[in-house]
């Protein structure tokens, strides 16, 4: 198990805001805008090879706004760079860039990147690579790992629904448990939504019944709200008539 004072230690060092060393949420908000000028990609490829950190650093976020298959290679070599802002930026590019060949390389850093940011955005673009290779280590992550990247690696999981049948009914027990027993309630709120997504692509069977029944007991049972009605709208999504019934009986009790 990671310390999670390890998403502090480079923040304190530097004197730097968080959202400065995670461009996560920039990842979103570049996806908001429409009109907003892109940086030159031939200019940026060539300052992932730069001395200074901090140019490689901005060059390797400028791929979470650009899609070019040229920064692949790149980025990758990038993930095991000495200064952890380089590394965290190249994951989320990758993440931005998804490729078969950054699938091995995301794995490893994974396992052994001692900073939180990093692994969060790792598991990130693990998510979307969309690669059954990346079960194993984001079930693991969502088991072992500091809150920040359990939260992820509950949603990088959702994904396996567009890898294939095997792969999403391999990623179900780990995502019921965590909703089940999970200390952090953001973290059973995305395993809630990550099982209502693998749910709207299975058939109606065994697994799909078990999956339907945890969402079941977190909407009746869990005590924050914000999981009970994160449950609520993944049944909803699916629209499994056994969960709408409990949700339509529970609401007419005044739950």
């Amino acid at each position: 198990m990671y310390d999670n004072d390890d998403l502090t230690v480079l923040e304190a060092e530097l004197d730097l805001d968080p959202l400065d060393l995670d461009p996560l949420d920039q990842v979103e908000a570049i996806d908001a805008e429409t009109e907003v000028a892109k940086p030159d990609p031939d200019e940026m490829l060539a300052l992932l090879d730069s001395p200074n950190n901090q140019q490689r650093m901005l060059a390797a976020r400028a791929f979470c706004e650009l899609e070019d298959q040229r920064a692949i290679p790149h980025l990758i070599r990038l993930l095991t760079d000495a200064c952890p802002l380089v590394r965290v930026s190249a994951a989320y590019g990758l993440g931005r860039n998804p490729s078969p060949t950054a699938v091995e390389p995301l794995i490893n850093q994974l396992k052994q990147d001692w900073n939180g940011y990093v692994r969060k955005g790792v598991v990130w673009a693990l998510g979307n690579c969309r690669d059954r290779r990346s079960l194993e280590p984001l079930t693991d992550a969502l088991k072992t790992d500091i809150s920040a990247v359990r939260l992820w690696a509950a949603s990088a999981l959702a994904q396996m629904a567009d890898v294939g049948y095997d792969s999403m009914i391999a990623g179900l027990p780990r995502l019921i448990e965590a909703l089940r027993r999970d200390p952090v309630p953001a973290v059973r709120s995305n395993c809630a939504w990550a099982i209502g997504q693998i749910c709207r692509e299975l058939p109606s069977n065994v697994i799909y019944a078990t999956a339907i029944d945890a969402l079941i007991e977190a909407f009746a049972e869990d005590e924050e709200l914000g999981v009970r009605e994160d449950a609520k709208a993944a049944m909803l999504r699916v629209g499994d008539p056994r969960g709408l019934q409990v949700i339509e009986e529970l609401e007419l009790e005044g739950f």
